[in-house]
């Protein structure tokens, strides 16, 4: 979503915040903006479209000042456009924004009966007019700013300049983060700790309520009581160098063959290399003792909760419930205190899977969250938290997030079959070993591509693609077209296989693509029948299979993608591979924007 920057520095800071809002271009933004103050005045820049167009504006207009905010903008209210960018101003105020006013249009009206005119459509705007109001009343900048929050319903992060304070960032948030750095007499802030690579070293991050006030000596943070508060300072650990693309084309392609690496690194986090045993963090929860787990999820990550749920009722023998996040709450699930919620993200802020969260929590649940941002909003409000060691992922389609997800859930869903004494000795090796095979066959899958770069011409073309899965296979189908959904914008659609004679198959003609995926093992001859009956219709299956597949297959299939045997259990984490790259080889083809497609972000902090 949105991306805040703010500077408070020794020199002209209109170039670190360009650099640093570059470092948000992925999570996906349509305008952007900066404003800075010298000598009383607020200057702005904006533009429409991407960072690009802004620098040019800078170059031929350069904004001076030694204090600044800065903004990407991904559009709610109002169409993107320069008038609607970030930051919005008036003389006295200038301020940008993350997430939603959900009362806008109230305090709209009561602002333009005041006689205030507002230059845009955005809920953002009457922020800053509330703001100016208070401070022409004679409030001082702090207890104005306290004073508009009063009014504001809904999700925000927000920094603040003020005309006459040139040495002053407020910054606040409720349901959005912000992280504040530390410099020698220098202070920053950003969305996240991205943001803020190579500006400095030490991050702050704020926490629900929290409100800053922001110096060139330092920061002041009060809580939502208005209580000064301590918050613990973190070493940043994402250098310049993992933000860039390594010679790849594209952050996706780097990321997709990343995953060797970040599977192993994530599986050595959580399994002794001595004797093969998974070790997990001590848990304040006996797992061993519910009688039903709810995992919820949004995206990429839900459909890897959809294999978790899979592999835990089937090893441990534990009923699952699992909800789209922003669909979970609102049914009032009856939750039964003491029994656990898993929730899944990349990000860990995601807003729909942290308000899922706080319900489970308000219902007495155990909390246990995946994710791959240790110091996240919905890490810091879990009891238990299994990192994704997937690293900066820059990509807004998920590809190395997710297998390592799926690592982690697998690891999880084999350690409560063991201690739920579901699994033999012998059983638990043999499955802990196909998981440890698995980083050397995506390394397999990744060097011998070449098939499925030709294979993305003809699926380039196409006007709908199907995708279809059997078991744990079917959630990959789901992830399969979601990918080209996202980044080629071909309409594909994933189906249960044995789905396709309820209906979907009205939809087979000459033709159409249909990838199917179908590892060898109990249920291949299932869904080897479904693909015979696309083909009889005239699709042309893709089959994603492995050597013993694709012989008792045969020669049926419009095209066999042959990839590594390995064991059921695994499949998925392998077979998320092929999906991925024939996306994005579609995608280069298509000339579509593969790491920033259009209307996406890559987290989601708005409902």
């Amino acid at each position: 979503m949105c991306g805040i920057v703010g500077i408070i520095g020794k020199a002209d800071v209109s170039e670190k915040l360009l650099a640093a809002l570059r470092r948000l271009e992925y999570r996906g933004y349509d305008s952007a903006g900066l404003a800075v103050i010298r000598n009383g005045v607020i200057n702005r820049r904006r533009a429409e479209g991407k960072l690009t167009r802004l620098a040019e504006k800078l170059e031929k207009k350069p904004l001076p000042g030694s204090i600044g905010i800065g903004h990407t903008r991904w559009a709610t209210h109002g169409v993107p456009n320069e008038a609607n960018a970030h930051p919005h101003a008036t003389d006295k105020v200038a301020l940008v924004h993350n997430g939603i006013i959900e009362n806008y249009q109230e305090l709209r009206t009561e602002i333009e009966r005041s006689g205030r005119s507002l230059a845009s459509d955005t809920d953002t705007e009457v922020v800053v007019h509330l703001i100016t109001q208070y401070l022409e009343d004679g409030l001082s900048p702090e207890v104005a700013t306290r004073k508009a929050l009063g009014h504001l319903e809904g999700a925000f992060a927000l920094a603040i300049l003020f005309s006459e304070e040139e040495n002053l960032i407020i910054a606040t948030r409720r349901g959005s983060p912000l992280a504040i750095g530390m410099g020698d007499a220098e202070m920053f802030l950003g969305s996240d700790a991205n943001a803020l690579a190579g500006l400095t070293e030490e991050i702050i991050y704020l926490e629900e309520g929290d409100f800053a006030l922001l110096s060139g000596s330092g920061v002041s943070i009060s809580d939502e009581n208005n209580k000064i508060v301590d918050r613990k300072t973190h070493k940043i650990d994402i250098a310049s160098k993992d933000v860039g693309k390594a010679g790849f084309d594209h952050f996706m392609l780097k990321e997709i063959f990343e995953q060797p690496q970040v599977i192993g690194d994530t599986l050595h986090s959580f399994i002794n290399q001595a004797d093969s045993k998974i070790v997990l963090p001590k848990m304040p929860i006996d797992l061993t003792s519910v009688n039903r787990i709810t995992i919820s999820a949004c995206g990429t990550a839900y459909y890897a909760a959809l294999i978790a749920k899979y592999w835990i009722e089937s090893l441990a023998r534990i009923p699952v419930d699992i909800d789209i996040a922003s669909e979970f709450r609102y049914r009032e699930a009856l939750m039964l205190k003491g029994e656990c919620a898993i929730f899944v993200s990349q990000s860990g802020e995601t807003a729909d899977t942290l308000a899922a969260l706080r319900y489970c929590k308000n219902e007495g649940q155990k909390i246990l969250s995946i994710v791959n941002v240790l110091e996240s909003t919905i890490a810091r409000e879990s009891d238990v938290v299994l990192q994704t060691f997937a690293g900066p992922e820059i990509g807004v389609a998920s590809t190395k997030a997710f297998t390592t997800q799926l690592t982690v859930l697998a690891v999880l869903a084999i350690d409560l079959a063991q201690k739920r004494g579901k699994l033999t000795v012998e059983q638990e090796a043999h499955l802990v070993s196909a998981l440890l095979e698995v980083p050397a066959k995506v390394s397999e899958v990744l060097n011998h591509g070449e098939s499925l770069k030709k294979l993305s011409h003809e699926l380039a073309l196409a006007r709908d693609v199907l995708y279809l899965g059997r078991g744990i296979s079917y959630p990959i189908a789901l992830e399969g077209a979601l990918k080209l959904k996202e980044i080629t914008y071909i309409h594909a659609e994933g189906y249960a296989a044995g789905e396709m004679k309820h209906g979907p198959i009205a939809l087979i003609n000459d033709g159409v693509p249909v990838i199917v995926i179908a590892p060898s093992g109990p249920l291949f001859e299932k869904t080897a029948s479904n693909a015979q009956e696309v083909i009889a219709r005239g699709g042309r299956v893709i089959l994603l299979t492995d050597k013993k597949g694709s012989e008792e297959f045969g020669d049926n299939a419009h095209h066999t993608i042959a990839l590594p045997q390995v064991d059921q259990f695994v499949a998925p984490i392998l077979y998320a591979v092929p999906v991925q790259l024939l996306a994005y080889h579609a995608a280069v083809n298509k000339g579509t924007d593969v790491d920033q497609p259009r209307n996406l972000a890559k987290s989601v902090t708005v409902e």
